[in-house]
């Protein structure tokens, strides 16, 4: 059988697995073993963190929509309801964006379901 080399496969491999982890601390961005272990760590981290996002988001939405309602004597979880008893189809993230940008269409809507 002949012989094979693999010299720039390995190489290659090594390189890419390096370039992964530049900028991680001890020896995570220089050692290739503590570099793969890294990076399944740090995959697993950004999948479960995508989705923690998701929630933190809404807190922030429901904090700035929260803080528009005060202004006027109505409470968050009131104005939410109202909402949706009126059929007013407008989620959490357009409302904290009118109530951020927007305030004069944002009191609009207020008027509109008090």
């Amino acid at each position: 059988m002949s012989r094979v080399k693999r010299g720039v496969i390995k190489q290659k491999r090594r390189r890419n697995t390096l370039a992964k982890v530049k900028g991680y601390r001890h020896g995570r961005g220089a050692k290739e073993a503590q570099a793969r272990d890294a990076i399944k760590h740090a995959g697993a981290y950004a999948f479960a963190h995508r989705r923690d996002k998701k929630g933190d988001m809404r807190g922030l939405f429901q904090v700035k929509i929260g803080a528009s309602t005060t202004s006027t004597g109505l409470s968050y979880s009131k104005f939410i309801g109202s909402l949706k008893k009126k059929g007013i189809a407008l989620d959490r993230k357009i409302l904290a964006d009118l109530a951020e940008n927007i305030p004069e269409t944002f009191e609009r809507v207020l008027k509109s379901v008090a």
